[in-house]
């Protein structure tokens, strides 16, 4: 994922080292030089290196002494712990409140405390529903069951078999439903659209939806919004089978007989325990009602099946063909509905089950109360050698040389705080249980929350708060490809340049530092970015390695060892980078935070916004055009089958300028900010320990103006007015979320109020860093701003 520059000089001597030019000036950058530097470096063996001095926070001497340290944690990384920890923690079945569960907990413990952290298991108690009755069957025009079942794998040991959880989907609704079966593509918004230009309904009938394109929870939500009584939910050929490639065991996609797993909670609202919304579950409840979790659980029955399940359903289907793009990878010709009667039978057991969250800790030695927060879940469905215990053993490696650093002397300044999470394949629950419970003093203490999860091999991926950008851009810029011998940074580069989108090269070319994506949904970043405004990044290896075994029993660490990194070579790359993060968060005595690249990101998002009214008013003046002048018989539909598109309202000028007016004072503070901090550093300018103090605190602090309570307009829990998960999307981010989404809807009143919120949002954040910049001019005796052009 391609998620005032004062490190151009390093940049620089990395460049002149490699026989390139050096790069000009300003923002500007020559993409020749990363090109320069791919073909160069290639030649070079791969490992980590003394590239020059540590980045952003250590000014001066103090970036040549973190570099040496970080070289001696990075040296002592080693692939084999990886695969031994993968092995051992994979075989066994482990998902939340499982015996599995526990002794995986308990092992991550030991551990931590061998490698020298104070460690223990933090529960919390959550309502998981486990599976007990489960029926997916045609009843016409002929009679099938649904196996519902995976093939064993005979190389592992049978003792499992009881242990692991069957093909289900945690939050269905419990239910007994008999309907017409409905194929809806992927199940989301623009379907049901194109469902409703054939005249074809689900009320009252069953849904069949592929996975894929959003979060699965929003599928049965939107089904039920539509009227539908159940959903099934399948993996197509197309999407994770054989037209990808070799199926597992011959290769890492998933055979005709697998089944994707997985939470259908309603996540886009809000995450963590359904009977608990907003404070830590501590404590199982005496009693509960199922109706306090009504708004998260689906409102529907919903299973999944596999291929070979839902073959027959399709082939029996009788109706109209389906558009191409609506087309799967089975044998046989996909049409809407026809002929096929479905029943499904969901029941369920609602337990509370506990969580095991482990809490490991090395106390800082100047700041023990500024807590950097590096967290990875230890839960999976079944062995999850790939979901997510090949980010978990690169955590631990991490955590290991950290350990063996303090061991041998070094203290960090600030408290660490290591976190392996349970419940996260079920909705986020320990994280969010975790962050509830511990809210107040998490928004005083927490400098930055880091996740890793799942990591296979291929491209550096980091995606979060761009106030972090800049430091991302340094690591990025230490730690090589261990395939290539470049640095990641190059890597991602050079892809960008190659295959980027015209504005991705643009900004490759005049920007030239690594770029955040912002962040949806998807792991357990979620309660502290999105939830208490604490800035945070997810960061991991991609790209080159499939995962079609996603949620299925053959996410085993046969499959992880041969297809996801063999040799373990990112799962390193991995390990070093979150190291090289921790360490710097932990250490630089002014935290490396920089703005620019937030103002950056949100000037974007802002025009992005103003581009999607005038996409609205030409899509709404195109389609009352087409029907007044009857075009869409005459060119869609001769034979008068399909209903034209519903005529479009008009789309009223929105008032942008209040929130362009606080974009263009970010952009003002966020330079102001960086150039005070360079002349600080240029200067040798000294702080008090009383205001350093309150200078990290303001910097740490800042992001939480951009996450206030009133939260999103209709889901409250999600804070950030920045980054969300789209609500009728799940996984993909919406930017600007309370005004995209609805612009998106042409709620245009509330467009209007949420402009104004936003705006006071801004304006609250670029306080904070003016605050933060008044006390570097004062330590300087200089206005930052007379030097700014």
């Amino acid at each position: 994922m391609i998620r005032p520059e004062s490190h151009l000089a390093i940049r620089e001597d990395r460049a002149r080292a490699r026989g390139c030019a050096p790069r000009t000036g300003g923002l500007s950058r020559s993409v020749a030089a990363h090109a320069c530097g791919l073909l160069l470096s290639a030649a070079l063996a791969a490992g980590p290196s003394l590239a020059g001095p540590a980045g952003i926070g250590f000014p001066g001497t103090a970036g040549y002494a973190q570099s040496a340290l970080e070289l001696r944690f990075a040296v002592g990384i080693d692939g084999t712990n990886l695969r031994t920890w993968l092995r051992r923690l994979s075989a066994r079945p482990h998902h939340t409140g499982s015996p599995g569960g526990r002794e995986v907990a308990e092992t991550l413990v030991e551990q931590f405390r061998a490698w020298g952290f104070n460690a223990q298991i933090e529960t919390f108690y959550a309502l998981v529903p486990a599976p007990r009755v489960r029926t997916l069957q045609m009843l016409s025009p002929m009679r099938f069951s649904a196996q519902l079942a995976e093939p064993r794998v005979a190389t592992e040991p049978a003792e499992w078999d009881t242990e692991s959880l069957p093909p289900y989907n945690v939050y269905s609704r419990d239910g007994d439903v008999s309907g017409e079966a409905v194929y809806v593509n992927y199940g989301m918004p623009e379907d049901y659209d194109v469902l409703a230009r054939y005249g074809i309904g689900v009320r009252g009938r069953i849904v069949i939806a592929r996975y894929g394109k959003g979060w699965r929870g929003v599928k049965p939500r939107l089904a039920a919004e539509h009227g539908a009584i159940g959903a099934v939910l399948y993996s197509d050929p197309a999407d994770y089978g054989y037209a990808q490639g070799a199926t597992y065991p011959e290769g890492p996609f998933l055979p005709d007989s697998g089944y994707q797993r997985g939470s259908v909670l309603n996540l886009p609202l809000r995450a963590g325990d359904p009977l608990s919304p907003g404070r830590g579950a501590l404590e199982p409840p005496d009693d509960y009602r199922l109706d306090d979790a009504a708004e998260v659980i689906s409102p529907i029955p919903v299973l999944p099946a596999s291929a070979n399940d839902i073959r027959p359903f399709l082939e029996a289907m009788t109706g109209t063909a389906v558009p191409v793009a609506w087309r799967g990878a089975l044998p046989l010709t996909y049409r809407f509905n026809g002929g096929v009667t479905l029943r499904l039978a969901v029941e369920q057991d609602w337990s509370i089950v506990p969580l095991r969250n482990v809490v490991a800790r090395i106390e800082g030695s100047e700041w023990p109360d500024e807590w950097i927060l590096r967290g990875n879940n230890h839960d999976a469905w079944n062995h999850g050698a790939l979901v997510a215990l090949s980010g978990l053993v690169a955590l631990m490696e991490e955590a290991r040389g950290i350990g063996q650093l303090a061991k041998n002397g070094w203290k960090p300044r600030r408290t660490l705080v290591y976190l392996a999470w349970d419940g996260e394949e079920q909705g986020l629950l320990g994280s969010t249980e975790w962050a509830e419970a511990h809210a107040d003093e998490l928004q005083r203490k927490a400098v930055a929350y880091i996740n890793s999860g799942v990591n296979t091999r291929g491209f550096f991926s980091v995606g979060g708060s761009h106030s972090l950008e800049a430091l991302v851009d340094d690591v990025a810029h230490a730690v090589t490809d261990p395939r290539l011998g470049v640095s990641v940074y190059e890597r991602v580069a050079a892809r960008t340049f190659v295959y980027g989108d015209p504005d991705e090269r643009r900004d490759l070319a005049e920007y030239g530092r690594y770029r955040l994506t912002p962040l949806g949904m998807g792991s357990d970043w979620t309660p502290f970015l999105q939830h208490l405004g604490i800035p945070s990044l997810d960061i991991g290896f991609d790209g080159e390695a499939p995962s079609g075994i996603y949620h299925s029993l053959y996410d085993n660490f046969d499959s992880y060892d041969r297809f996801g990194d063999p040799g373990y070579e990112y799962g390193k790359a991995l390990a070093e980078a979150g190291g090289r993060l921790t360490l710097r968060l932990a250490n630089a005595r002014i935290l490396p935070f920089e703005y620019t690249g937030m103002a950056f990101a949100v000037d974007g998002y802002l025009r992005e916004l103003a581009g999607l009214v005038g996409q609205a008013r030409a899509e709404a003046e195109r389609v009352n055009t087409a029907l007044d002048m009857d075009l869409y018989r005459l060119a869609d539909d001769p034979a008068g089958r399909l209903s034209p598109p519903r005529r479009t309202g008009e789309v009223p000028d929105l008032e942008f300028a209040p929130l362009a007016a606080a974009v263009e004072r970010l952009t003002g503070s966020a330079k102001r900010f960086a150039l005070a901090r360079l002349l600080f550093e240029q200067q040798g300018g000294t702080l008090g320990e009383d205001d350093t103090r309150r200078l990290n605190a303001t910097l740490a602090h800042a992001e939480q103006a951009l996450a206030p309570q009133h939260g999103l307009p209709g889901r409250p829990w999600y804070r950030h007015q920045v980054y969300a998960p789209g609500y009728d999307t799940g996984y993909a981010v919406k930017t600007l979320p309370a005004v995209r989404e609805a612009i998106e809807a042409g709620r245009w009143q509330l467009a209007s109020t949420e402009i104004r919120r936003l705006a006071q949002a801004v304006d609250a954040y670029s306080a904070q860093i003016d605050s933060a910049t008044r006390i570097l001019e004062t330590a300087t005796r200089q206005p930052a701003s007379h030097g700014l052009h």
